[in-house]
């Protein structure tokens, strides 16, 4: 339909390369199921894709065998389209930051409750629920489209403490710190902890000590001392038996954690 094209052709001239299914309507003086149509026939050709119902990306040429814009150029769009709060975080937010020991194969979000994921194309876009998600630091990394919310640093290891199965388990959690610790400041740490429950303080500064972030682990070493009031095991729902006791950390090591070289 050459109207629709004409439609995906001007926005992206202008810059814009998100659109619904309404606004496309509306412009073109279409019914929403001749707009649908439309677009069907655009996403055949792989000029359009939908990464959500009602909601559209215009697919440049460079980006036609992935199917789809990059996930960072996107997500703020749909998530300001859906009026919710996210930040781009865990092994996402470490590659910004420069600490993915691997590429993410998915797009990591955070936002204040769940969500199914998004396949579009080739790209993957998961959903993790974090509790006081306003309150946690945040940093702008600009990208081709705009810019995306991205977990500080010091954020970004807390996250990575309290959701060590959505990074690859305690191994890789270990990994990604020991890159991730040179741009962790200790007080700005101590800010991010303070939005999160106490276990993952407990179980973050022992991981950071044990990759050698000594420094980095000072301030939340104090915070953990004047604040922990119980124990917690390094792995929950892992038995205590024989765990080595950390009196620093108020914590029980029911698992011996190795970083990869």
């Amino acid at each position: 339909m050459p109207k629709a094209r004409d439609y995906i052709a001007n926005l992206a001239a202008a810059g814009r390369y998100h659109f619904t299914l309404e606004e496309m309507g509306k412009v073109l003086g279409i019914s929403r199921n001749a707009a649908a149509l439309a677009l069907n026939r655009l996403s055949k050709q792989a000029l359009v894709a939908s990464p959500a119902r009602g909601f559209y990306t215009i697919v440049p040429p460079e980006y036609k065998r992935l199917g789809s814009l990059p996930a960072d150029q996107f997500v703020p769009a749909l998530m300001q389209w859906r009026h919710t709060e996210y930040y781009a975080g865990l092994l996402t937010a470490a590659q910004y930051h420069g600490a993915a020991h691997h590429r993410p194969q998915v797009f990591q979000v955070m936002l204040d409750k769940n969500e199914r994921p998004i396949r579009c194309g080739a790209v993957r876009v998961s959903f993790v629920a974090r509790k006081r998600l306003r309150e946690v630091p945040v940093d702008a990394f600009n990208t081709p489209r705009g810019t995306v919310r991205v977990s500080t640093p010091e954020a970004t290891a807390v996250d990575l403490a309290g959701y060590p199965r959505h990074a690859g388990g305690l191994d890789q959690v270990a990994t990604v710190l020991s890159e991730l610790a040179e741009k962790i400041e200790s007080q700005r740490l101590v800010v991010a902890a303070r939005t999160a429950p106490m276990p993952w303080s407990q179980r973050l500064g022992y991981l950071l000590e044990l990759v050698g972030a000594m420094d980095q682990a000072s301030g939340l070493k104090n915070y953990v001392r004047d604040n922990a009031r119980d124990w917690t095991p390094l792995v929950p729902g892992r038995t205590r038996k024989r765990a080595k006791p950390s009196e620093a950390w108020r914590l029980y090591v029911n698992a011996e954690v190795e970083r990869e070289a």
